[in-house]
Order: C-alpha cells, then structure tokens, then sequence
C-alpha cells in the first residue's frame, strides 16, 4: 500500500452488536504518514507556540500599549483573512505536498531572520509585526492544504478522530511551549526562542519530502488561479451545509478572540505575573484542549455537534468573564484549563462539519473559506478587543462575553449537523454526447434540458428543483433559470451558463451520490424521457473538431 493510498477504505469497524464500533482515540495513529506528520506536527506546534510567548512578551518590552500587544496576535492570523481562499485554491491546483514542502521552508527561514534581528538588538516594534505577518503567510498557505491532505491519510470513519488528533498536536504545543517559552525568555531572551522555533519546522519538512504522494491524473487541464477561486466562491455561496458552518464559526470567533489575545496583559498588568505565570496560564488553557482531545470520542457519543457548540460556547463566555473580573492566578488558571477544553470541542466539531459538507474537488478551497472566517475572525477579533482594552480590559472581557451568549441565541436556527448526513462519494462521470467538439477553453456553454411535467405536478417539480439549482450553480453553473413553454404548457426548459467547456466536464466529474439524489427527486414529476442539448458561444467557439 503505498504512502498516498493508505488508509482509503471507507468501511467502518463494527462491534458485537453490528453496529459501527466507535474509532479509538488513537487508531489513526496507526497509519505511518499520519503518525510522521503527527509527531512532527507536534515540534513544530511547540516551537511556534514558545514562538507567540516570545512574540508577545518581547512586543510588550518594546511597547506598553495593549494595542500593539494585541496585534502581535493579529498580525499573526490576519494573513488567513487575506490569503485563506486563494491559498485553498492552490492546493485544489496544485500538489498539497509540495505547497506544503513550500510553506514550511518560508516560515524557518523567517523564523531565522527574526532570530537574527532580535540577537543584534535590530528588532523594532514595526520589524517584529512584520515579520510575524510573514509567518502568518506561511500559516495561511499551510492550513487550507494540510486540512484537505487529512483524507488521504486515514480511513473515513477514523476521520473526525484525526482531525482531533491535529488539534491535539496544536494543544500540546499550547501545553507544552508557552511554559517552555516563558523559561527560556525569562532565562536567556526571545531570540532563543525564535531560533527553536526555526529549527522545529524541519521536522515536518522532512517527513513530507519522505512521504510519496500519488498526485490524481485529470484528463482535463488544471483550473486557472481565478477560475478556482470563483469556483470556491460559488461552491461557498450554494452550499447550505457549509454556510450554516461559517456563519456560526464567525458568530463565535470574534467575541472569543479576547480570551487569548488580551491574556498577556491580564497576566502582566491584573494578575502582576512574568513571562513564566504568562506561560502557565497558556499550558493550562493547553492542557483542557489535549484532554479534550483525547476525550472527544466519548463527548461525542453523547453531545450531538450543535449541543456540543452550545455547551462549548457558555464555557468560553464563562471565562470571558472570569478573566475580566477575578484576579486570583489560580482561579483564572482553573478557568482557562476548563475554557481550553471546549474551545478545542468546538473547533473540532466545526472542523468536521466543514469537512462534511466538501466533496474532494473543492475540499481545499472550502477548508480555506473555513479558515478565512476562523482564523481571520480571531485576527480582526484580536484587533476588536485590543482596542477597547486601551480604555478598560474589563469592560473588553465582558463585552466579548455578552456578544457571543447574543450571537449563540441569534444564530442557533443554523443548523452544523446536517452534514453528517450528506454523501459525498464521487458520482459516475460520463461525458456529454456532442457532434461537435469545442476545445476546453470554449465558452460560455449554454446547457438546456427540457421536461414534460404534468399541470397538476408542476408546483412540486419546481420546488424540487431548487435543490437542482444549488447543485448547478455549485458545480460551476454562474447563470441558471427554469421556464415555461407558453405553446406547449407541459414543456419546461432547465437552463444553465458554464464559463467554458472545460468547466461544464469539470462539472460531470465533481457531481456526488448526494447531487443525482437530488435529480433522482424530480423524476416522479417528469414523463417520458428527458432530452438535454449544448450549446457553445459561436464568438468564444474556435477550432472545434468533428468527432
């Protein structure tokens, strides 16, 4: 079996009874790829995380305002905001492994220059943000990529378990680093720090020059950058599932952002702790995220994913509050153990539902509209509540509190479960029957398809095909209509515009079981045969062939 291949299968282990047996927490582990990339993801989530403390603590050396402190954090998520969908769009495009390979190499050799920097004494506050950012850009190109790689690493049932265990890796690097971070800057400075930080991303580089990917064949040529990146849109916007997802991702990001943002100036200016208690604070908040980690597959067995969100969202609002009004360590400590917890439930779950709703061919890009909405969230969030703390840190906390318990009950009517129940298995790809054939860049295609649809089943047929709509316009239809023949009342003519020929065969290969279900509805309303005809733009036409 070889390394792009392994664990494919989709056949779930059954127990005693049947039924299909819950995955071990640790069961993708057993796969060689996903245990390489785990250890080395947990090096390099430890350097990065002991990277952040160092970050923060060296900014608030070098300036006093919670503002710039703050940002640190912004500077370094803000890149997702920026990049997070066309970075999905290159990993659609492009091989994963080598984008990857690509990213992990920028963010050591800025991780060196930063190091360089703060040795000579050269770094500035403006230096510092940038150069963050830069690490932020490697971030945002490796997220979308890393996300949709995940599949081809471990069997289908033992996906959700391995999307915990990659949150894992990042909350033992949270355990780990922070209190790592805070002893060697408290003993030898912040430049060490960015030096390990440096160091660790080889680890991951070396596995994935190890790892041997079999990269898909396509027989039609690769996707343009923008024409991926509307496709990724139009898929986003058509997308019931993966909109409910979004929407409830940023609803909850931008208020909890303060909980780590502001924790530096908590722990500096309320709490009257060094770089070390800063660097507890964080390992306890760690140490609830690896705990729920590894406890998720029982939580899960007994929290459906919106109680889970619902449940996950009054603990963070309860430490939202406790960090604004105690100031014992101990208590804001026990607070951030628990608050650590749910913030790793409720990313998982939103993880997973976001997974759920992505068939392959758009998987990278719907990952990177995931991570636009998370991750920018807590960038333009960190920003938000840094601001308001320059007045009061108290009343940013209790602010960010009462936002997300109103933005919970606002948006509780979308719904993140509904995923579970789509089947996104590739369907069976045949090409249109056509005399004439267009090159791959022809267009626009003009696609018709005509039923006869009885007058007493016409209400039905139409809103019935609302659901075929959706599946258009998600697979790349960019114009879609449904008219009556007044001549022939019983006539009714589907209509749909692809950019090109190329994108309308792109369109018979990306529909899944759940996309002929949905034509398979509108059958019972039609009689007789359905005919369909193409059409191509005799001004986009060029040198067609004759079969």
């Amino acid at each position: 079996m070889t390394a792009g291949t392994e664990g494919t299968t989709d056949t779930a282990p059954t127990g005693p009874t049947g039924r299909a047996a819950r995955p071990s927490a640790w069961a993708p582990l057993r796969h060689r790829i996903f245990l390489g990339l785990f250890i080395a993801q947990i090096a390099s989530n430890v350097g990065s995380m002991m990277q952040n403390v160092g970050a923060a603590w060296l900014m608030g050396d070098l300036s006093s305002s919670p503002t710039l402190v703050a940002l640190v954090q912004t500077a370094t998520l803000l890149p997702v905001f920026l990049i997070g969908l066309p970075a999905g769009a290159l990993a659609d495009i492009f091989d994963r492994r080598h984008l990857l390979i690509v990213s992990q190499t920028w963010m050591l050799v800025t991780a060196v220059l930063l190091a360089t920097l703060t040795f000579s004494d050269l770094v500035t506050p403006v230096s510092l943000l940038f150069l963050t950012f830069c690490l932020g850009i490697g971030a945002a190109l490796t997220l979308p990529a890393w996300q949709a790689i995940q599949p081809e690493l471990v069997p289908r049932a033992e996906f959700p378990q391995a999307i915990a265990l990659g949150a894992l890796t990042f909350n033992l690097g949270r355990a780990v680093g922070p209190a790592l971070g805070g002893v060697v800057v408290a003993l030898a400075g912040p430049p060490w720090v960015f030096l390990i930080n440096a160091v660790s991303f080889l680890a991951v580089v070396g596995v994935l020059l190890w790892w041997r990917r079999d990269v898909p064949v396509s027989r039609l040529p690769a996707e343009t950058m923008a024409g991926a990146i509307r496709a990724g849109m139009r898929f986003g916007a058509n997308s019931s599932a993966l909109r409910h997802v979004l929407i409830r991702a940023a609803v909850f990001v931008l208020p909890a952002a303060a909980v780590l943002s502001l924790l530096p100036v908590i722990a500096r200016d309320r709490l009257d702790l060094g770089s070390g208690g800063y660097g507890l604070l964080l390992a306890a908040f760690g140490i609830g995220a690896a705990l729920a980690a590894i406890l998720r597959p029982r939580i899960d067995a007994v929290l459906t994913p919106d109680r889970m969100l619902g449940v996950g969202t009054i603990v963070i609002t309860v430490l939202l509050l406790v960090d604004g009004l105690v100031a014992n360590p101990w208590v804001v400590g026990a607070a951030l153990f628990f608050g650590g917890g749910a913030w790793t439930l409720i990313f998982t779950t939103m993880s997973v539902a976001a997974q759920s709703a992505l068939p392959a061919w758009v998987r990278a890009r719907g990952m990177g509209l995931f991570s636009l909405v998370t991750v920018g969230g807590l960038a333009l969030g960190s920003a938000l509540w840094g601001i308001v703390a320059n007045s009061s840190v108290v009343v940013a906390e209790v602010a960010a509190a009462v936002c997300l318990v109103v933005g919970s009950l606002l948006t509780r009517r979308w719904r993140i479960s509904a995923p579970q129940h789509l089947d996104l298995t590739p369907a069976p790809s045949d090409d249109p029957i056509v005399s004439l054939v267009p090159r791959p860049t022809d267009g626009p295609v003009l696609v018709t398809v005509s039923y006869e649809v009885p007058e007493e089943d016409l209400p039905q047929f139409t809103a019935t095909m609302r659901r075929v709509e959706r599946q258009r316009r998600r697979t790349g239809a960019r114009r879609w209509g449904l008219y009556r023949d007044l001549a022939a009342p019983d006539l009714v003519l589907e209509l749909f515009v692809v950019e090109s020929w190329a994108e309308h065969l792109r369109q018979h290969d990306r529909r899944t079981a759940t996309d002929l279900a949905a034509l398979d509805l509108v059958r019972p309303f039609v009689k007789g045969d359905v005919a369909v005809s193409h059409y191509v733009s005799v001004y986009g036409l060029g040198d067609a062939e004759q079969p």
